[in-house]
């Protein structure tokens, strides 16, 4: 109610009220819509060459990240292919000499088996079903040997003996030490099978840390996701170990669909992910940037509103300068206008104030000019109508039509078939009671429909059935009235123009009811011609002639003619074909039920 009260109180306002609100409101939405157009391609350009920076940046750190896995595999396969190794960690217990020998050997080649990985800070472990064991450095890797077999590490490995898999190690995270990935190994003989130990190569993650922390900063974070959903790696250390089950279902979507960037929010935050799958360690690099602090740094919101204030208020101030002196005009003009006496179109205004108000004073005189000249051409167009009537009623019935028909009806007599000679007889018969009265006349859809019907059937007599007609009237359409012979042409045009080519086909005729109009509709399948697609209604209508003799002389013009003078323009026929596919005609009229005295003038 109260937006409603608003509205009339404004509409009682005056024009200069109502247009300065108008303008003000709309420079304040333009400011507003331009500012935030500019903030979001702001943000898309920086979203769009952000990723391409940062994808480039990802690539380098899987590199660096693949080196060290090239690195630890060939340590594996040094271990894996070493027999001391293999003596060392399945053979039996002998003397202390041959045990001194054995540790010795082991020592010298775990220093070639390190020396593979010594790029990196490291440390290799191995331990042997015979549960001997030996690490390159007892204090890198704190963890108890003797646990170590049954450790979930150990597990998942020896599940997937030819695998090089990396894993977090979550036992020595809980015990308060540091965080590390352990890259782990089955030794197995290649011709049996035989598991006969697993190695390990403990890193530090702050090992992999060194790998992107150069390239993170505030609001830009790098992440190293496991295919469980676990942070193994991040430069927020906070993270480090705790799931993610989110991120990971975006990375994954993101690596399915081989997009190169996301909005999504992680962590409570909106972020722009990128992400990188690095398969040698069935790990996902993220890198995720926090939208709302990058875009703030590159585009300052409170400059932005400062400008858009200004530009509002010297607009306001010039639109209030020009339009209070153009209304004042305007209402002078108003004033003067509204002495015209109702109906009198001989009362000119004065062309005098500004420029606007003498454009349009003159606007108003020219507009008295046009409808004085208007109702004298409506004057002759209603003497036109009455002529154009009156030539249809003269038009009427074809004496050819009559003759063809008697003829006809002759030679059924002659041939003994009376019934059918009887039956064209009252056809005939009922069709010249229904035209023969004032052209002007309506008559309903129902008698439309029964004369269509007999002017079929003599149709039907004089040349065979060769095209057949179907009718599709809605019941609800029976009951409107339209003007006489205004379907009746058109089938007369599909009986001898539509099927020359064809000689044979279907006649649709089609009465339907659409929104506040009555639709009537004339389709077949016939021969069609060239150049008449759906168009306008009542444009470039065909005049075919034939040399055959037709019921009415009433042509396809002159009934689209007759609809618009009656009903207007907005009614009358239009007429789509194509060549070889057919003709469908299309007469739009008012819903009319009864008539009054003004539709059949």
């Amino acid at each position: 109610m109260k937006i409603k009260q608003y509205m009339q109180q404004f509409e009682r306002q005056g024009l200069f009220f109502k247009l300065f609100i108008v303008m003000v409101v709309s420079i304040i939405a333009v400011c507003l819509l331009t500012s935030l157009v500019t903030i979001r391609m702001s943000e898309r350009l920086f979203t769009e060459t952000f990723s391409i920076t940062n994808s480039k940046v990802l690539n380098q750190i899987k590199t660096s990240m693949e080196s060290l896995n090239d690195s630890i595999v060939n340590a594996v396969s040094h271990a894996s292919q070493n027999g001391t190794v293999k003596n060392y960690l399945a053979g039996g217990d002998g003397d202390s000499i041959s045990s001194g020998a054995t540790y010795f050997s082991m020592g010298q080649q775990m220093k070639q088996i390190k020396s593979n990985v010594d790029a990196y800070d490291v440390g290799v472990t191995v331990v042997g079903v015979n549960g001997r064991s030996y690490t390159s450095d007892w204090s890198y890797w704190p963890v108890n040997i003797s646990n170590l077999a049954d450790s979930l590490i150990t597990k998942h490995t020896v599940d997937q003996p030819r695998r090089l898999m990396y894993q977090y190690d979550e036992e020595t995270a809980k015990d308060g030490k540091e965080n590390y990935i352990i890259a782990s190994k089955a030794l197995m003989e290649r011709t049996s099978d035989f598991l006969y130990g697993t190695i390990y190569v403990a890193i530090r993650e702050d090992q992999f840390k060194r790998f992107y922390s150069n390239f993170t900063s505030t609001g830009n974070d790098v992440l190293i996701l496991d295919s469980n959903g676990r942070i193994v790696s991040s430069n927020q250390d906070e993270l480090i170990g705790t799931f993610s089950p989110q991120l990971l279902k975006d990375v994954t979507e993101m690596q399915d669909q081989q997009m190169s960037y996301k909005n999504a929010d992680v962590m409570g935050k909106n972020h722009i992910i990128l992400s990188n799958y690095i398969p040698e360690y069935d790990f996902y690099l993220v890198n995720l940037i926090d939208r709302q602090y990058a875009v703030g740094q590159i585009i300052n919101v409170r400059d932005i509103a400062l400008i858009c204030i200004a530009i509002v208020a010297a607009a306001l101030l010039t639109v209030f300068l020009i339009s209070r002196r153009l209304t004042q005009s305007l209402t002078r003009l108003v004033r003067q206008m509204s002495t015209i006496t109702e109906k009198d179109f001989g009362n000119y205004v004065n062309v005098t104030g500004s420029y606007e108000v003498q454009e349009l004073s003159r606007a108003f005189n020219y507009m008295l000019d046009e409808l004085n000249d208007y109702i004298a051409r409506l004057l002759e167009t209603q003497k036109e109508q009455r002529n154009a009537e009156l030539a249809a009623l003269q038009r009427q019935i074809n004496p050819h039509f009559l003759y063809n028909t008697l003829a006809s009806i002759k030679m059924l007599v002659q041939k003994g078939n009376k019934e059918t000679a009887a039956e064209t007889i009252n056809a005939l018969i009922s069709l010249l009671q229904n035209t023969i009265s004032n052209v002007s006349e309506t008559i309903t859809i129902e008698q439309e429909l029964e004369n269509m019907k007999n002017y079929v059937f003599i149709n039907h007599v004089r040349y065979g059935g060769k095209v057949q007609v179907n009718y599709f009237v809605s019941p609800d359409c029976m009951d409107y009235h339209v003007p006489k012979l205004i379907i009746q042409p058109f089938i007369e045009n599909a009986f001898f123009h539509a099927f020359n080519e064809k000689g044979a086909g279907v006649i649709y005729i089609m009465v339907s009811r659409q929104d506040d109009m009555l639709v009537c509709e004339v389709v077949d399948n016939g021969d069609g011609m060239d150049g008449f697609s759906d168009s306008a209604e009542g444009s470039r209508l065909p005049n075919p002639k034939s040399k055959r003799q037709l019921f009415t002389g009433i042509g396809v013009q002159n009934v689209h003619n007759r609809i618009t003078l009656l009903y207007g323009e907005q009614y009358g026929v239009s007429i789509s074909s194509q060549k070889g596919k057919g003709t469908k005609v299309k007469v739009t009229l008012p819903l009319i039920l009864e008539p009054t005295l003004e539709d059949m003038l």
